[in-house]
């Protein structure tokens, strides 16, 4: 399956590497984008859900690295404020 990072820009201006095993995140997010917290973390957790099932249906097992990718992202995103701004930088 292709794999694409996406790079996060978080309202604290840090940034992060993403990973999903699925080209399917760039159905959910675009470059350049910015969205409010609540909205990313709903993307995110649909993204990535759709990702592993995919690895799921080709592989017979879901995507634990997608899982812990989502998990990663909502433990950072508990730092801030479901309006604050998250940005999608880059795919790669």
């Amino acid at each position: 399956m292709p794999v694409m990072h996406f790079h996060v820009r978080w309202p604290d201006q840090r940034t992060t590497r993403c990973y999903s095993p699925s080209l399917v995140i760039a159905d959910f997010f675009q470059a350049g984008e910015s969205y409010t917290l609540a909205d990313f973390l709903i993307r995110s957790r649909e993204a990535l859900g759709i990702a592993s099932e995919r690895v799921r249906a080709k592989y017979g097992f879901a995507c634990s690295a997608a899982m812990d990718q989502l998990a990663q992202i909502e433990d950072i995103a508990q730092n801030f404020q479901a309006t604050d701004q998250v940005a999608i930088t880059s795919f790669e």
